[in-house]
């Protein structure tokens, strides 16, 4: 080959950038001399520099549409995005708009409610104070007249005028003497004091929706090893040999688990968790068809939506791969919220009610709340139940 037409290796272009190889490019170009040094070949044969230069560039703006496409499906899903946030942030400030001002109506009714039963006692009492003031007047004006006929006749200094007119004595007085005997009611105050705001509260609470739900647990579903209260709203991991209790396609028999009684199909639905004291627990749904035998993996492919606490003081979501949660304290009670309809399924800190994870997803089927307390320690760890949380009012 000419020594004026002396080759850089193509492979050395390779590890740079569309920008730099470019250049490379003009600079080996410029290096070669004359036009007649790319000139074809006899008969009419490209140089073979330059069919590997024209790869070499095509190649890169393969790359660069590449990085086009790429770009441009980015800038579509960004522009997208904003656009649902926009529309999202518009519906939630509808949404929380009518909570509050639906809190902001029952508190109204109540407070006008309260304040009807308020003036209704007031005027019953007032009533039944001026009806007896109007009586005890009477009586006392009878009173003070028997009481003046008694002076006239004892300031009598004639003895046979004041015998004489003792025998009329009884007669006149009659019906001048009366016995107080007052009788009446306190006013209602303890009523409208007291710890007022918990009163109104738990007035409140029959109209909010929704509360803490009495979930049940199923026993049928309910790995042998594990023990549930009489109400089935606890469950245990119980140390002892294995409860002698019939198989079926209902029961866990290798994830100590169990399931709730109820199935949701529809809705919106909140219930909690006390999981307490606990170094090891897993909780939130389980399609009611999903297999419930042999080991399985609790994820939403598998049928499952939870949050597992793990290693003692982790916390994870049960996604594909798992999703730490940032979880500054820890959880002594967990709120579940199941929006069906919109396929939403959030966790919360139910203390505070702080946002734990949120699952969105197209519900196929039935689903029922699911709950495994983990397997307890000879050394007394994770030894606590896991405890539907019940709101009585």
């Amino acid at each position: 080959m000419d020594s004026g037409t002396a080759l850089v290796p193509i492979g050395g272009f390779s590890a740079r950038s569309p920008g730099q190889q470019i250049r490379v490019l003009g600079q080996v170009v410029g290096c070669t001399g004359s036009r007649q040094a790319w000139a074809p070949h006899r008969h009419g044969v490209p140089h073979p520099g330059l069919v590997l230069f024209q790869r070499e560039l095509k190649e890169q703006l393969q790359a660069l549409q590449d990085s086009e496409r790429e770009h441009t499906e980015a800038l579509q899903l960004l522009k997208r995005q904003l656009a649902e946030t926009k529309s999202s942030t518009k519906s939630l400030r509808t949404t929380i708009g009518e909570a509050f001002e639906r809190l902001h109506r029952l508190l109204r009714e109540r407070q006008k409610a309260m304040l009807e039963e308020l003036e209704a006692d007031t005027a019953r009492t007032l009533t039944d104070i001026e009806q007896k003031v109007q009586r005890y007047s009477q009586q006392l004006r009878k009173v003070q007249e028997g009481a003046q006929i008694l002076q006239e006749r004892l300031a009598e200094t004639d003895r046979h005028t004041f015998l004489a007119g003792v025998a009329s004595l009884s007669e006149r007085l009659k019906g001048k003497i009366h016995e107080t005997n007052l009788t009446y009611e306190d006013f209602p105050t303890s009523k409208y004091t007291g710890p007022l705001q918990y009163t109104i509260w738990k007035s409140l609470f029959q109209d909010i929706h929704p509360v803490p739900a009495a979930l049940t647990l199923d026993p049928g579903t309910a790995h042998q090893r594990l023990i549930l209260s009489d109400d089935c709203t606890i469950v245990a991991y119980g140390n002892l040999h294995p409860q002698p209790l019939q198989d079926s396609p209902k029961r866990f028999d290798v994830e100590v688990s169990v399931l709730g009684s109820e199935a949701f199909s529809g809705g919106v639905h909140y219930w909690e968790v006390v999981v307490a004291e606990k170094t090891q627990w897993v909780i939130g749904l389980a399609h009611e068809a999903a297999s419930r035998k042999g080991s399985i993996q609790i994820q939403p492919s598998r049928g499952f939506y939870c949050i597992v606490m793990h290693d003692g003081n982790q916390y994870s979501a049960c996604t594909e791969p798992w999703t730490r949660l940032n979880v500054r304290d820890k959880l002594d009670k967990v709120g579940v919220f199941l929006d069906y309809d919109q396929g939403l399924l959030i966790f919360y800190n139910a203390d505070d009610m702080s946002w734990l994870y949120t699952f969105r997803e197209k519900f196929p089927g039935k689903l029922c709340s699911y709950f495994s307390p983990g397997q307890s320690h000879a050394n007394g760890k994770n030894v606590q139940p896991l405890r539907i949380n019940t709101v009585r009012i």
